[in-house]
């Protein structure tokens, strides 16, 4: 049971969360706006609050600051409008926990975001704004766990190396936790994401004014990040100008927003990951030497899934849980033979490939017990007495080489993309309608 704060100016909506979260066992207090939950907040202890952005006297991104500033182990959940979802991931820079959209589709729904914001979904504690468990049990991951904790408790810089896939933001989030900072936000960037321009703004954030579409100041992930940790990951992609800047902020500690002129302290703990040749791309001269001997005060190298598989099983287990929680079926399990399929199974995609194959068995799997044998429907097959072409067809040759690059490339979408010629979006959307995750 957990004590929890909402805060909204409308009446049915504070009715409608109290009753769906007292109805799960919790401890349901409410506010009207900002000035009554810090009134609320300063009378009693609490684990959570859920709160709207758009209130009178104090709104939430007021309330929300308050809150870090005042009770930093609170969660926090934004409650937002239809239109105000830009804002609402402005305020997740803050430290907010997750934010639901109103109105909330479910009670269910937002049970489970309240269950992912106090860290109880077994995989959370991690992706996105929460974070995730470590179910390291390998032996070759105890010097990895070793490690972490060894480093964590310094500000020491920490470079993540390992495959795609193999869980290097869950090893940044341990740091966080396991460091002085942990109080402080955890703000996690993915260089390859975004465009070099918007990549900057993001980092460093932006005066008004400053380029077309700049309408207000906006506080940058470093910014947003003060006291806490940041984590920079697929660093590897960072175009050479972003480099150099950087690499400014790594030796001085401070920087300026794009079209300011103040300077700014960057306090915070630098984490990054790569799943690229560092060294290589050096001697490539495609990774400034110097950036990376300042990224890399304390390396760490992440095994691939097929070297620790007795993380398999309990990974595995973790998965299913939130499976059962998100896709509504309670009785989901995992028999001995699957899970001693998978133990043997290569998983190139390592445990990002294990969370799709597992979830692609639940949706195909009849019954409560997941089949990973059961077929995939194809809405392109052709009936059995129809003949058929044996040349590929245009969406088969597509997915092909989409494949071809994402293997080539190591699972990097922004360099399987540029060899495919193609926008990082269209390559996303393409993913997406071939479901390879």
């Amino acid at each position: 049971m957990a004590r929890i704060l909402v805060v909204d100016d409308e009446e049915d909506l504070r009715a409608f969360c109290e009753a769906a979260l007292a109805g799960a066992g919790h401890d349901v207090a409410t506010a009207a706006d900002g000035v009554e939950a810090l009134d609320a907040l300063a009378r009693r202890r609490f684990d959570l609050v859920l709160t709207d952005l758009r209130m009178p006297r104090l709104d939430g991104e007021a309330l929300l600051r308050q809150v870090r500033a005042t009770y930093p182990d609170v969660a926090v959940i934004v409650l937002t409008a239809h239109g105000s979802v830009a804002k609402a991931v402005e305020a997740m820079r803050l430290g907010v926990s997750d934010f639901l959209e109103k109105p909330v589709e479910s009670p269910g729904a937002l049970r489970s975001a309240v269950t992912r914001a106090l860290g109880r979904d077994p995989l959370a504690d991690g992706g996105g704004a929460t974070e995730t468990r470590l179910t390291w049990g390998a032996a070759a991951m105890a010097p990895v766990e070793t490690a972490l904790r060894r480093v964590a408790p310094t500000d020491a810089t920490v470079l993540l190396q390992g495959e795609s896939g193999v869980g290097k933001e869950v090893a940044a989030r341990a740091i966080h936790r396991w460091s002085r900072r942990s109080a402080g936000p955890f703000a996690a960037i993915n260089c390859a994401s975004l465009s070099e321009t918007l990549l900057e703004s993001e980092l460093f954030g932006h005066e008004r004014g400053a380029f077309t579409g700049a309408v207000t100041q906006r506080v940058g992930h470093i910014e947003a990040a003060s006291g806490g940790t940041f984590f920079l990951d697929e660093v590897g992609e960072l175009a050479p100008s972003l480099q150099a800047k950087l690499l400014r902020v790594l030796q001085e500690r401070e920087y300026t927003r794009v079209g300011g002129t103040r300077t700014l302290i960057a306090n915070v703990r630098w984490v990054a990951a790569t799943n690229r040749e560092l060294v290589a791309a050096v001697s490539a001269g495609q990774f400034r030497a110097d950036l990376y001997h300042r990224l890399s005060v304390f390396p760490v190298m992440i095994p691939p899934l097929r070297e620790r598989r007795e993380d398999i099983a309990p990974l595995a287990e973790a998965i299913v849980a939130r499976l059962r929680m998100r896709l509504g079926r309670p009785g989901l399990r995992l028999s001995p033979a699957t899970l001693a399929t998978l133990t043997a199974m290569p998983f190139p995609g390592n445990v990002r490939d294990l969370s799709n194959t597992l979830e692609r068995a639940a949706i195909l799997s009849d019954g409560d017990a997941l089949q990973l044998d059961a077929p995939l429907p194809d809405a392109r097959a052709m009936p059995m007495d129809s003949p058929r072409n044996s040349a590929p067809t245009l969406e088969e040759a597509e997915l092909t080489a989409i494949r071809q690059a994402l293997q080539r490339h190591d699972g990097n979408r922004k360099r399987a993309a540029e060899h495919l010629g193609m926008g990082l979006r269209t390559l996303y959307e393409k993913l997406k309608r071939y479901r390879l995750g």
